[in-house]
């Protein structure tokens, strides 16, 4: 069930309430059976998660670097497991 908004005719109260489309709500302040459904704007989004800008910038090209050494130490292992390598190295 959706989630609207209702405004009482009788005191004015405003309230949310889950109730099938096309149906209505009693007031929970007065009990008035008179209500009318307002229109409820939804509500902005927040700011983005996560870095923007330079900050992103300097993330990615340090994550980048860490995942180039990471390739170059796996390369020289899989040489030196292979005997490619220098030995003793």
């Amino acid at each position: 069930m959706p989630l609207y908004e209702f405004a009482c005719d009788a005191c004015g109260a405003r309230f949310e309430e889950l109730t099938p489309p096309g149906a209505t709500a009693p007031c929970p302040a007065c009990g008035n059976e008179r209500v009318t459904r307002v229109f409820s704007a939804i509500a902005e989004a927040g700011p983005g998660v996560g870095l923007t800008g330079a900050a992103a910038r300097e993330s990615d090209r340090r994550r980048s670097e860490r995942e180039a050494a990471k390739k170059e130490r796996f390369v020289a292992d899989r040489k030196r497991k292979r005997g490619e390598g220098p030995p003793g190295g």
